[in-house]
């Protein structure tokens, strides 16, 4: 089946090398309808998360969320920063993304909490992106805010929050963000992978 994404990404990205299309055709729009996601909608995405690899099986990750016209939700929309709520405003749900510093099985410091944490939201985005759903990640919200107002214990990092939402023509966004509603490129496999010792790119090496 065609990933829903696919017509708009292949004008920007071209599969150069042979790269699966989920991973290819996923990108992070902001326009949104402003419907609420069912729980349904909403926790298969969750269990895409689930399997996410991670140190010792640990599965430091956490999601706390919010949907639409739900008492929760003004706890999550009012964390974020002015600009993140001029779009959010349309999304189905809020997702806090949050992770465990210690392992479970004996309370000792997990170097790779963060890191797990970030496999797991990827999957995440890859199911939701799948399935023709906004998943657009940020880091634009008050973190200290979020520990306060959500409870989040002292042995919980703050990672990141995500919109959710059903897709809507750019139309729908002001003026200026309707301009970047569109898939973005990346660096070339070469800028970012370099067999051996860590050597910085530079325009002149690179040549």
């Amino acid at each position: 089946m065609d990933h829903p994404f696919k017509d708009e990404v292949q004008k920007v990205r071209p599969n150069k090398h042979s790269v699966h299309p989920l991973i290819l055709n996923r990108w992070s729009p902001r326009s949104m309808t402003g419907e609420e996601l069912t729980e349904s909608e909403l926790i298969p995405l969750f269990e895409a998360a689930r399997w996410a690899p991670s140190s010792y099986n640990n599965q430091p990750w956490r999601f706390l969320y919010a949907r639409k016209n739900t008492a929760s939700w003004p706890l999550f929309f009012n964390l974020m920063i002015e600009f993140n709520q001029g779009w959010t405003k349309n999304a189905g749900a809020l997702v806090l993304v949050i992770s465990g510093k210690n392992f479970e099985h004996n309370n000792k410091p997990c170097r790779t909490h963060s890191f797990d944490a970030g496999a797991a939201w990827m999957a995440l985005a890859l199911e939701g992106a799948g399935r023709g759903l906004v998943v657009h990640g940020m880091e634009g919200f008050d973190y200290e805010k979020a520990r306060k107002d959500l409870n989040i214990p002292d042995d919980y990092q703050v990672e990141a929050l995500v919109a959710i939402g059903k897709r809507a023509p750019a139309s729908k966004l002001p003026e200026e963000l309707q301009k970047r509603e569109i898939p973005s490129p990346r660096k070339e496999a070469e800028e970012i992978a370099m067999e051996g010792s860590f050597k910085k790119k530079t325009k002149a090496n690179a040549a």
